[in-house]
């Protein structure tokens, strides 16, 4: 029989805009579910500071760089960005006002109050999807970990993101030489050659390597300048 530190205890339920968003904890981990469908949770966090170094280590010294993050998560991504003096300004898009709250006075602060008290760091909550292709504001790198990757999105509407029109959203709020960083569960070389035909340059992917099965991987691209 399985013991009640087996079974994962909902610390919170909400139906958000795009279908439900729960939060559990199962022993000491803190997890993430949206949709029925696992989205992360706080064991490690590896492939979320690859994906934030692997960004700010491809723009090469640029000073102060103003740094996107697409999904808010468990903070991981934010608060390894925000341990790091390099960045000028630290924007994170999360569109789940449940994860913004969880954050902010919930469980998931243990993770990225130091982070959120940043005068760098700034919560914006709207989708992504809708934010590259509306906002007028521009970025050095854009690190995007909304989704188990290109191939498995969370919801339908993410699908876009990685489409031709997509990427040419996210190459909008990138300045000149800025750099893409798009986390995934798998390696795609149908995204890298997508990445290749949206325009961008020096298109290369980083293996995360896991316990079992197949590696993470952050893909990389450059905006031409």
């Amino acid at each position: 029989m399985p013991t009640s530190y087996d079974i994962p205890e909902v610390l919170d339920r909400r139906e958000g805009p795009h279908g439900e968003i729960v939060l559990r904890r199962h022993g000491e981990l803190l997890q993430i579910i949206a949709n029925g469908c696992f989205l992360m949770d706080t064991s490690d966090g590896r492939s979320e500071r690859l994906l934030v170094d692997a960004a700010l280590g491809a723009l090469d010294g640029r000073p102060a760089p103003k740094v996107l993050i697409g999904g808010l998560g468990v903070g991981f991504s934010l608060a390894h960005a925000a341990a790091d003096p390099r960045p000028g300004r630290i924007a994170v898009v999360e569109r789940e006002r449940a994860i913004i709250d969880w954050h902010l006075d919930g469980p998931l602060s243990d993770f990225s109050a130091s982070a959120l008290a940043d005068p760098r760091t700034e919560i914006l909550e709207t989708d992504l999807v809708a934010y590259v292709h509306e906002t007028s504001a521009t970025y050095d790198a854009l690190c995007l970990d909304i989704d188990n990757g290109p191939g498995w999105t969370v919801t339908e509407g993410n699908d876009s993101l990685y489409s031709p029109a997509g990427l040419a959203g996210c190459a909008r709020v990138l300045r000149p030489g800025g750099v893409l960083a798009v986390w995934s569960a798998q390696p795609s070389p149908e995204f890298e050659e997508t990445l290749c035909n949206a325009g961008f340059q020096q298109v290369r992917t980083e293996e995360i390597p896991v316990a079992r099965g197949v590696p993470d991987v952050v893909h990389l691209a450059v905006r031409p300048g």
